[in-house]
């Protein structure tokens, strides 16, 4: 007999939807959209559609792997490996300082209770933390200094726009859920234009597509705010309302809209058609994508676009706003964990391999992997993986040898999506939910905080970290959400809208900095953030997210060598399916040349999350470096050149 058990999906993406498991004797048959949630809307991503194949995998880890002297795994039991850990840990942390040990954990799972692996980390030293970030650092970062608060307006807000501007952003891929949103917008007579260096599926959607330059952004983004001023389609409020207003327009008035737009590589038409659509043809939303931030110039890139919403007139309007992250975390209580203000060192994450290397007084010695794959995820993988390989101890917390696991000394098998008993937020709307398990998990595995518990209770931590996953939730959910009359079985019954987060976001024009009015950019970025080509190195190499794949987390495990998509003309002469070989600074790797005429001729794509050792990991031809504001790793400023295949 079957049942229809909810969940929600805690992998990183925006959506955090929804799903519909129907389970026979004991195992999920079927995965489904949960037609009741407001976003979900009854249908998943294809990733999470397909899951099933990786819930019941052969490769699935169902015991302990503790490395061999010959290099290969075996299993062992649960208290000899815990026994293990909490004996080199205690005995790395008397020797050489709990700086010593290192817990980098990532969005493997965007869980909230994978965050008191960092609590125990913390009470038991605290150890040595990650800051920065790979994937919206310097958005983040530009918003927080633009507006003192990092958050976006009511998805549903957008049927209220006039014009949408999809700027670097592919929402068929990255937030399938906010497509029916915006045809629904369109329906309604909405204009919808996507900017963007990279051809994909969303072309289709807009009205108008506008194709710049890679790291041609923020250029454009100058040209539009120099047709504004020009063209009066300025708010007159704004200079009471944002700070360095006559910088801001100084930095667009000092180049003209041909030399702003010949940056760009677009045409002066096409800037004033983006001017146009904040200006007149306002309400004008603009939707931000997280891969610009991944550029050195990404943070003057989303502060330039925070400026044309600002200078224009749609902040602070139904209809308006720059939406890039929605405030996943802000309703629930996690003041308990101290994080970087109780760490005593803390590692930059783009430049993790050699932070690690270089680390002195004390040395790393010990790493403890949560929720993620840094081989795979992080730029410069060799350089990672020698960091890794060189350590006295490493543990990885996963279900699979990925990458990063298979240079452990101990992998400790973990909970999948559908075993998880969970609080979720999300960063693409405003909807809160908890996850809970559909089916047991196999009985050699265990969840993150049973892992931490049973660390704690051999290290004298035990009741600092004991409780059950309910009480857990509830210490999370009452001190805010409580207060607002949310609990914990509200959320188990259905998905709840944030009560913190407002509809239209600085509604009043008032804003958390420390003068209470917009912070706009007053300078551009740095020469080197914005080069051009390079004749050694033509093609912009980007590694770019698929149907497929949730960075290294596949539906179904690419085979074969990695294609890499390119304009016919920028292919070397390889012909459509031919073999060729990508070369960076750095490294290179065998590629299958896919033709593709709507391509820019200065980029080559390739899929993101590929793993290493399928010799499908982009990250072996980008070079580790940061962005400019906020510790974000510049994964799409590599240059690289395709040759014909020796």
């Amino acid at each position: 007999m079957s049942e229809q058990r909810r969940t929600t999906c805690n992998r990183d993406c925006p959506d955090a939807c929804s799903i519909v498991a129907t389970v026979e004797g004991g195992k999920v048959t079927r995965l489904a959209g949960d037609p009741d949630h407001p976003v979900t809307r009854g249908f998943l991503c294809y990733r999470t559609s397909h899951y099933l194949p990786t819930q019941y995998s052969p490769d699935r880890l169902l015991s302990p792997m503790l490395r061999q002297a010959n290099g290969e795994f075996a299993p062992i039991g649960w208290n000899e490996a815990l026994d293990l850990c909490a004996a080199r840990l205690r005995r790395i942390r008397d020797e050489s300082g709990p700086a010593a040990i290192f817990h980098y954990r990532s969005g493997g799972s965007l869980g909230l209770l994978k965050h008191l692996s960092d609590y125990f980390f913390e009470k038991f030293g605290p150890v040595t933390i990650k800051r920065g970030d790979i994937c919206s650092g310097a958005g983040d970062a530009a918003q927080l200094a633009d507006f003192g608060d990092e958050d976006a307006h009511d998805l549903f807000d957008l049927l209220q726009a006039k014009s949408i501007l999809i700027w670097g952003k592919n929402v068929h891929v990255s937030s399938p859920h906010t497509l029916p949103v915006l045809l629904d917008a369109k329906k309604r007579g909405a204009r919808v234009v996507l900017v963007d260096p990279v051809h994909h599926q969303t072309a289709t959607l807009a009205h108008d597509y506008v194709q710049p330059r890679p790291a041609g952004d923020f250029a454009l983004a100058m040209a539009v705010a120099r047709l504004l001023f020009e063209k009066e389609w300025t708010c007159p409020d704004a200079p009471a309302f944002c700070d360095h207003f006559d910088e801001f327009r100084a930095l667009a008035l000092s180049r003209s809209v041909e030399a702003w737009c010949a940056d760009a590589d677009v045409t002066a038409a096409r800037a004033l058609d983006l001017a146009r659509c904040l200006g007149p043809e306002k309400p004008c939303a603009i939707l931000v994508g997280w891969g610009m931030a991944r550029r050195m110039s990404g943070g003057a890139i989303v502060r330039a676009l925070d400026a044309l919403s600002a200078i224009s007139g749609n902040i602070g309007i139904s209809g308006g706003g720059v939406s890039y992250y929605h405030k996943r975390r802000g309703a629930f209580h996690l003041d308990f964990i101290r994080g970087k203000a109780a760490a005593p060192r803390t590692l930059c994450e783009p430049l993790l391999g050699q932070e690690i290397l270089a680390a002195k007084d004390p040395p790393v010695r010990a790493v403890w992997v949560t929720a993620a794959n840094p081989v795979a995820m992080l730029p410069d993988s060799m350089k990672t993986a020698e960091a890794l390989r060189t350590r006295e101890f490493v543990v990885v917390v996963d279900s699979f040898l990925t990458d990063t696991a298979r240079l452990a000394h101990l992998v400790l098998p973990t909970t999948t999506l559908l075993e998880e008993d969970d609080l979720l937020g999300a960063y693409g709307h405003h909807y809160l939910a908890t996850a809970r398990p559909v089916v047991e998990p196999p009985a050699g595995v265990r969840s993150d905080l049973q892992i931490a518990q049973g660390l704690a209770d051999r290290l004298g931590l035990g009741e600092v970290m004991a409780g059950t996953p309910r009480q857990w939730k509830e210490r999370m959910v009452a001190p805010r959400l409580g207060r607002q009359g949310v609990k914990v079985d509200d959320l188990d019954a259905s998905a709840v809208q944030n009560p913190f987060a407002a509809k239209v976001l600085f509604a009043d024009r008032k804003f958390k900095t420390a003068t209470g009015r917009m912070n706009l950019m007053t300078a551009p970025p740095p020469a080197e953030a914005v080069a051009g080509a390079r004749s050694d190195y033509p093609l912009w190499l980007l590694s770019l997210s698929t149907a497929d794949s949730q960075s290294s987390q596949w539906a179904r495990k690419p085979e074969g060598i990695l294609p890499v998509t390119v304009h016919p003309e920028a292919a070397a002469g390889i012909v459509d399916g031919g073999l060729g070989r990508l070369e960076s600074a750095l490294g290179a790797l065998d590629v299958r040349v896919v033709h593709d005429p709507k391509q820019r001729r200065d980029v080559a794509i390739v899929p993101k999350g590929g793993h290493l050792r399928d010799g499908r990991c982009p990250n072996v031809l980008v070079r580790a470096a940061t962005t400019d504001m906020g510790e974000g790793a510049a994964l799409y400023d590599e240059r690289v050149r395709l040759v014909p295949a020796h």
